[in-house]
């Protein structure tokens, strides 16, 4: 149900950063650009870029090395993927505590035209790292239990 959420979301996200790009395109070609379209579409595809990190995550589309599967057995290779999966949910923890720092410090600045607080963008970093840590907590659980059954 979540993971159709999402993908909603960033296919919606996608759509009104496409059609901003268009408008603002034909408004400058005919004389009278929107000067807020690229702080806009910069912000609306901060969310949609974590957004699709972290779909490619649950898909497991993010690159990976097939190469220990070759070389190891499926036991061992079942031990590495679960000590990768804490390696980046540890590296996430890291990415998330700078990042909630970031968007912080990124409050009381305003971007641009549009005036709006710089925080609503790096605060995509921080809720697709947020999804993208419980996308990992997920893959842990359900690799440790298929390991059960190897």
């Amino acid at each position: 149900m979540l993971k159709r959420i999402e993908f909603a979301c960033a296919g919606g996200l996608l759509v009104a950063v496409v059609v901003l790009v268009a408008i603002a395109s034909v408004a400058r070609a005919m004389g009278s650009p929107i000067i807020w379209s690229v702080e806009m579409a910069q912000l609306i595809f901060a969310w949609l870029c974590m957004l699709a990190a972290d779909i490619a995550m649950q898909e497991d589309r993010h690159f990976g090395l097939q190469v220990l599967q070759e070389i190891f057995s499926a036991r061992t290779v079942g031990l590495i993927e679960i000590f990768n999966i804490l390696v980046v949910i540890g590296f996430l923890g890291f990415l998330l505590y700078y990042a909630w720092g970031n968007m912080i410090l990124m409050h009381p600045r305003l971007v641009g035209a549009a005036q709006i607080n710089a925080s609503y963008i790096h605060a995509s970093m921080v809720v697709g790292i947020l999804l993208m840590m419980r996308t990992m907590v997920f893959q842990l659980v359900r690799r440790i239990r298929t390991r059960g059954t190897i």
